[in-house]
């Protein structure tokens, strides 16, 4: 019988999806806020950045392209932070607000390892197509269990490290060094997890016991 490996994307397609996510979702907020900052002060910036975000909506909207969920969610989570930056007059609240739920966050990563459903799995099939057959394998279930506690403790490590600039630092620092840092960590991490991810499945598809796993689906 002859089977045949699962198809992994190339890193530089992955990386061609991501970049416009990364730019407009991550690079451009920071960049936006930072310089409307440096420019209007803390209320301009505040209005900036809630300008940016509704006119990514309403970009799509314009362009009948759907809105992702989670832009929506990023468009109530930033209306929230402004509005309380706004009451508050703290642009400390406004960063500390994400930091925050970034922490409830690595919490779910951990209980959905408790509960032997590793998010990290759930996350990985958005984008790449397992078999079933597959997913049961216990050398399967145990990387993306050990993938997922490694994804929880790098959120709790970029908190930690973005928590403490934010309370001892400028915001202007805080923007500068937090942005690298957990660059730095993400993508030491995203390396990791791939290079892991791949090295499994050529394990996964060379081990005789795991071949009925990789089989190719019948035509």
């Amino acid at each position: 019988m002859s089977h045949q490996p699962i198809v992994f994307p190339r890193l530089a397609s992955l990386a061609r999806q991501a970049a416009p996510k990364l730019l407009e979702g991550v690079v451009a907020p920071l960049a936006v806020f930072y310089a409307a900052l440096a420019l209007l002060g803390l209320k301009g910036a505040l209005i900036a950045a809630v300008t940016w975000v509704y006119a990514g909506v309403g970009w799509r909207l314009v362009r009948r392209i759907p809105v992702p969920g989670t832009m929506i969610l990023a468009v109530i989570a930033i209306t929230v932070r402004a509005l309380l930056g706004f009451w508050t007059g703290s642009a400390v609240i406004y960063f500390l607000q994400p930091e925050l739920g970034t922490i409830c966050i690595s919490m779910v990563f951990l209980a959905s390892v408790r509960f032997n459903r590793p998010l990290v799995q759930k996350l990985t099939l958005d984008y790449i197509h397992l078999p079933s057959a597959v997913l049961k394998h216990e050398r399967v279930r145990r990387f993306f269990a050990r993938i997922t506690l490694l994804w929880a403790f790098v959120l709790l490590a970029n908190s930690a490290v973005s928590i403490w600039l934010l309370l001892h630092e400028s915001i202007g620092t805080y923007l500068l060094v937090r942005t690298s840092a957990v660059a730095v960590i993400s993508g030491l991490a995203v390396a990791f997890s791939l290079y892991t991810f791949r090295r499994m499945l050529r394990r996964l598809h060379y081990d005789p016991v795991a071949a009925p796993a990789v089989a190719a689906p019948p035509a």
